[in-house]
């Protein structure tokens, strides 16, 4: 496979003996710092997996640019198989997601949030780390400008960089007492109407009831997705360190069926009691047609999306660009 091997990665922030000295590679945790971003002085990576947004016109080029960049810092380089297949480019190979987990320790993706979402979501359950170039609108976790993928790559490819974790969800539709249905998500669960008419869901958490609800659709969202679907039908935003999701009705027929954050540490179930052609959605993915009682469970999963980003990365100062809040601010 073309690349350039393991050596020796390009002089960057462990060359300084004195930065070495107070946090020599691989010691882990320097400092938790807000959100549950762990600032990080590690080992540098030797094999990235390159992920781009196939669909988007003009990815190739800037696919072919940072993975030349890769390789002149001293890293292997290898490439999605759909990536490469859809944008004709083989030089760097052609892999699937979980050939691309045995070999490689980071994962570059270029696109937006959506592009990122798929490929957490994968990655996630192999614990490779992820890096976001944004060819996105929001980028609310795609953080790198595709202008400054550069000086922010150098650094971090040296294991100089801010670790955070997410939550995931993961559970299934259940019918007559058999699972028809698995999924995970990063973003949210949704049981919706694919039809003008209402349905009715009953949420539970573990064994109490939450409330009946008739209504176009009710959304249970992570803290990630708190920023997505849950957001515009007006549920509240979730900091990434906190331990719970957003239960968000959709459309409520009664208007006191209002948002509700819940813990995360028991099973929420939706069932669906009336209601034609409903459907259950796993970040969009999920079983296309609920028959009434049946049951979306969903539970916190065991395996985390972890985000890399560059030293010095707020989540505040985030949501204060993306959704404007920096009106009077400096």
């Amino acid at each position: 496979m073309p690349g350039a091997g393991f050596a020796r990665a390009a002089p960057g922030v462990n060359s300084d003996p004195a930065r070495r000295a107070r946090f020599p590679l691989g010691a882990g945790p320097v400092a938790r710092g807000c959100c549950g971003v762990i600032p990080r002085m590690s080992a540098p990576f030797r094999h990235v997996a390159l992920f781009g947004k196939y669909q988007a016109q003009g990815v190739r080029p800037i696919l072919e640019e940072i993975a030349q960049f890769l390789v002149r810092c001293g890293v292997e380089v290898s490439v999605d198989r759909d990536t490469a297949m859809n944008s004709g480019w083989h030089d760097f190979g052609a892999l699937t997601i979980d050939e691309l987990a045995r070999i490689c320790d980071l994962a570059v993706v270029v696109g937006g949030d959506g592009t990122m979402l798929g490929i957490g979501r994968e990655l996630g359950r192999h614990g490779i780390p992820l890096i976001g170039i944004n060819q996105g609108r929001l980028g609310f976790i795609t953080d790198i400008r595709a202008t400054d993928w550069r000086e922010a790559l150098a650094p971090m490819l040296q294991g100089d960089y801010e670790d955070e974790r997410r939550t995931m969800i993961e559970g299934g539709v259940w019918r007559d007492g058999r699972q028809i249905f698995q999924g995970f998500a990063l973003n949210d669960v949704v049981v919706r109407s694919t039809t003008p008419s209402m349905i009715e869901v009953r949420v539970m958490v573990g064994a109490d009831l939450v409330a009946n609800i008739r209504c176009d659709g009710v959304i249970v969202a992570s803290p990630t997705g708190s920023t997505a679907y849950s957001l515009s039908a007006g549920g509240p935003i979730l900091h990434p360190g906190i331990s719970g999701w957003a239960m968000v009705p959709v459309a409520s027929h009664t208007l006191s069926n209002r948002p509700i954050v819940l813990p995360d540490d028991r099973e929420v179930t939706l069932q669906l009691v009336q209601g034609r052609e409903a459907s259950a959605n796993f970040d969009m993915h999920g079983l296309a047609s609920m028959l009434p009682e049946d049951t979306v469970r969903v539970q916190r999963s065991a395996h985390q999306a972890r985000f890399l980003h560059p030293r010095g990365w707020s989540y505040y100062a985030t949501l204060r660009h993306k959704l404007h809040w920096h009106e009077g601010t400096s």
